[in-house]
Parts: structure tokens; sequence; C-alpha cells
């Protein structure tokens, strides 16, 4: 493409020098740009200032970058394997014609050089982007990739349909298991296969298959809630979990004690890691498969959800040559994300980085990871002791739950290493408070602790359905919003009726100052400390979910649910 310096201008510039935007228009987008990180255009369209056509056709005009309509193209489906739904959907792009080297891709900011390279990974050769809207991208993946639950509940009727009673009497053993595993097509087969391909084209992250007394019920965790879906019927039960534990190599005799398997398989072009615990109760064996997605854990730690000076400071915060970094939060908020992230920020060949996880969960390339055995005597606090012997520079360790644990860890930062760690607090300052009750000496804590952040995932208001509303005053009040215009989902298919789909972080960064580590030597509580951090101007989860209700990306009624005001 042509005319590099006009495509080196700001968005904002373009706009205003075609007249579509006043200097105040643009110094208000500017300032909510700067406080949520969100696209300079979508603040534009989201203010009703200017259409998404308007945007884009003037943008293409400027930067003689093609704009397209993709109600006239008739995409392959070779095309559409070259980029996968799940990358689709995330960057919000549309495949569309391939010529020699080049593929043809629609986007919302052509512009945007780190999606570009990243869309060249993935397809594998050269990306030629043009202009399209958000809404006619969003459509396009809908009505080709498609959307729902469908195959997982026609291959329930299949089995209904097509099995005998006779042949669904609960099976018991191998043998018995046998007639429903050995051929591809098998009912028993095809309805796993079925479950788990729908749940990885619905982002689910975990597969709840629970027995009742006379009935079998199935949920998937969306966005970390739990739905009820169509589930087979209570006969089935057996042959399902049998299934499963053949394929994770576990023993399926065993129905009285809890079991834990992994397999790794292929669904729609991804390698996909499937974890699988079993856990016996009083009407069978209780099944919960946790779907990690290799394609689709974000190794930018721009694409977290950091505000800009956020971003700014952890990332000045893992680039420190020794200190310790923990990462707070419950299981589920998104901490294994962020240490991946930040591994991936400062991975180079000249820093050897190994990780002792429980477990692996996802490959790194360049870093010695490994994990915990406790049957075979593997344990974070020996594991830990080994990687010192390694020549490390950065070592991560999945998580401090123990007191030798977390001694060897703070000796580890205190003799030249950047150790990352996590731990479950609720806040950044409540970490420090664990590892005192761990019985770390207060003083080895201030002299070893880079800055500790703590953070939640919460739902993003869905794109398809979302709309504006006027809040109510004792709404505005309570929350302190200097505005009332807020935004929700109605509810719609494409997010099951919530008004949420996916979800983004909220961060709360605390890194001690010198009044901080006093206050650390002296004992002090976590009510202090967190108290003297906000003080030093450290954003609160409540706060920085704040900035994202106003912005538009969630409700206050989610940043409520997850968060506690100050």
């Amino acid at each position: 493409m042509e005319n590099l310096d006009k495509k080196r201008m700001l968005i904002g510039e373009i706009l205003l020098k075609e007249g579509v935007i006043n200097d105040k228009q643009l110094k208000d987008a500017l300032k909510e740009q700067q406080a949520t990180g969100r696209p300079l255009g979508d603040i534009l369209v989201q203010k009703r200032i200017i259409s998404e056509e308007d945007v884009a056709i003037r943008l293409s005009e400027q930067l003689k970058i093609p704009y397209v309509d993709l109600a006239f193209y008739s995409i392959e489906n070779n095309i559409l394997n070259l980029i996968p739904e799940k990358v689709a959907r995330k960057f919000n792009v549309m495949p569309l014609f391939k010529i020699g080297d080049s593929l043809t891709v629609a986007m919302v900011d052509p512009l945007d050089i780190g999606v570009v390279d990243q869309l060249m990974q993935v397809a594998k050769c050269e990306i030629e982007p043009v202009f399209a809207t958000s809404s006619n991208i969003h459509e396009a993946i809908d009505k080709y990739y498609g959307a729902g639950l469908k195959p997982f509940e026609q291959a329930i009727e299949d089995i209904k349909i097509t099995h005998q009673e006779e042949s669904l009497k609960r099976p018991a053993g191998r043998a018995a298991v046998a007639k429903f595993s050995s051929p591809d097509q098998a009912p028993i087969v095809k309805l796993v296969n079925s479950l788990i391909e729908d749940a990885v084209a619905n982002d689910v992250s975990d597969i709840h298959i629970e027995p009742a007394d006379n009935a079998l019920f199935a949920r998937y965790r969306i966005d970390g809630v739990l739905y009820d879906v169509t589930a087979p019927p209570r006969k089935f039960q057996e042959a399902i979990v049998s299934r499963i534990k053949i394929m994770a190599n576990m023993d399926i005799a065993e129905k009285r004690l809890p079991q834990e398997g992994r397999i790794q398989m292929r669904v729609s072009g991804k390698e996909i890691d499937l974890r699988i615990s079993t856990f016996p109760t009083i009407y069978g064996e209780n099944l919960v498969i946790r779907i990690l997605d290799r394609s689709n854990v974000l190794l930018e730690i721009g694409d977290l959800g950091f505000n800009p000076q956020h971003l700014t400071q952890f990332e000045q915060l893992i680039t420190r040559p020794y200190g310790i970094i923990l990462v707070t939060g419950p299981t589920g908020s998104g901490k294994t994300t962020t240490l991946y992230a930040s591994l991936n920020k400062i991975n180079s060949t000249d820093k050897n980085i190994i990780t002792l996880e429980d477990p692996v969960e996802y490959r790194l390339e360049r870093i010695r990871q490994s994990q915990i055995d406790v049957k075979s005597g593997l344990t974070f606090a020996k594991g830990l002791r080994s990687i010192l012997r390694q020549d490390p520079d950065v070592i991560m360790v999945g998580e401090i739950r123990d007191l030798e644990t977390a001694e060897i860890a703070i000796h580890a930062a205190l003799t030249g290493h950047l150790v990352f760690a996590t731990l479950h607090t609720n806040d950044a300052a409540g970490a420090i408070g664990r590892l005192v009750d761990m019985g770390i000496e207060p003083f080895l804590i201030s002299s070893s602790l880079a800055g500790v952040l703590a953070q939640r995932l919460i739902r993003r208001i869905c794109q398809n359905c979302k709309e504006t509303y006027k809040a109510q005053e004792g709404v505005v009040k309570e929350l302190k919003l200097d505005k009332d215009d807020l935004s929700r989902g109605k509810g719609c298919d494409k997010c099951r009726g919530t008004g949420y789909k996916g979800r983004t972080a909220i961060f709360e960064l605390l890194i001690p100052n010198e009044q901080i580590k006093e206050l650390i030597i002296e004992k002090a509580s976590s009510d202090k400390i967190r108290k003297a951090a906000i003080a030093a101007k450290m954003q609160t989860l409540y706060e920085h979910g704040l900035l994202k209700v106003k912005s538009g990306l969630t409700t206050a009624e989610e940043v409520m649910r997850l968060t506690i005001e100050e």
C-alpha cells in the first residue's frame, strides 16, 4: 500500500481535516481514549458524532485503502479455514479472498500493525487489509462461521433414534464400552465429539456432566457463569464418562475414587487441551472437563485490558532485573494468562526463563516449563530448589501454597532473580498479609516485593445487542458517575439472552513506596497498607471497573458483582 505518511496520521487528525468532527469533539474523545484505551473511532461512533460508514469511507479515501461492503462477497470455506472463528471474533476481522501469497482481510482498523502481524502468523501468508464497518464484519462472521449448539443437540436426537434400548443399558468396563468407542461414527463417540466441538465453538471454559436420581444434567460455563444446556438421557451417563476416561487414559473400572486425566485433540483446526476430573457422587460419577484453547491465550500484555497508566507501570515492573511480582485473584480470574503474557513480553535469547506450574496450561516457545507431580515427590518447594540450580534469570511459580515455597521464592528474589508467582487473595494489599500469615519475616517481604497485581475478569456487553440507556439518578450518584448515559445488552441469540459476550480484565496494581515498605516492616494490617496505596494514587479494582462502565465496555451491575467499593 502507498502513501505511508498519510497512513501514519492519527485517525482524529484525518476526521478533523475532513471537517467531520470539531476540535472539542476530538479533545473529548481523546481524553476518553486515554482513560479507557478504546479505539478513537469506536468512541466517536458511540457518541453518535459520526457513523461507522462515515469513519470507514473517510479513512479509506484519505489513506487510499479500499472500503468494502461484505454483503457483496461470497467467501469460500478454504478461505475461512485460514482464519479460525475464534481469531476472527477476537480481532473483528473477516477473510475475503486469496491471490497468490496474499490474503485480503476486512478490518475496522487496517492500520493496526499488531493485529496484521498476528493474522500473518495464523494464516501463514501476507495480509492485505481493507476497510469494513464493525457491524458489517460481525454479520459476516455470524453468517459464514455460524453459531449455536445445534450439532450437539442433533447428536443427542440421533442417538435417541438410532440406538435401541437394549444396546444402551448402562455399560460397565472396557469391553462393554468398546461397542461405543470402536467405530468412528458410533453413537457415543459422535455424541462426545459433538459435545466438545460445540463447547469449543461457543467459548465454553468448562463442561459439567451431572448425574441425578432419574436425570442427567449438562452445564456450560461461559464467561464465568454456568448455564444449563440440553443433556443426553440418564441412561447414557456411564457410557459418556467411560468414553471420556478412555480418551484420557484413566481407569474406567475405578468409580469410587476421584480421578484426573488429560486429553489433547484437534478441534476445527486448533490444538485443544482438555483437563478431565471425575468425582463420585451418590448418583454416579460427576464429570467436569476444563477446556484450554491454545489459540485463544492472550500473549500480548496490551490485549489484557490494562488502561494506559497500568500498562506503562506494569511493563516497567516486569523488566526489573530482580524482585518478586505477585499476581492475585480467585480461581478463574485470568492470573495464568497474565503471567504467560508477562513472560512472553520479556522472553529473549539472553534470559533463561523457567516455570513450575500445576499444570502447564499452554506451551511457550523457548521457555523451560515444568509441572509439579506430588505422587512422584515433585512439589513446588522441591521443584523450586532444583530450578535455582539451573542458572535461571526469571522464575515463574504457579502458586505459593506454603511457607517453604514462599521462603525459597523470596530468597530467589533477593539473590538476583526475577520471580513471578500467584496467590489467592481478594486484593493487592491482601497478598502482603498472606505472606506474613505464612510466616515470612516482614523485612524480607519489604526488601523483595517489587509489586502486586490483583485482577478479576468481568463480562463485556454484547456488541450485537448493545444499547444506550439513561441511568437512574441514584445509580449515577452511588457510582460517582459524571454522566447518566450508560450501556447495556438487551439480550440476543448471540449472547444467549444474557446481554454479555466475552470478558475483559480489571486490575489493581500496588507498587510499594517507602511508606508502604515501612508499614510492611511494622506488620501493619492489610487495610492500612491498602489505604496508603490508595493515597499514593493506586487505582482500585472498583475504580478500574467504573472506567470500563463509563466507556461502555461493561455494566455497573457486573462491576459491583465482582468488586467491593472502598
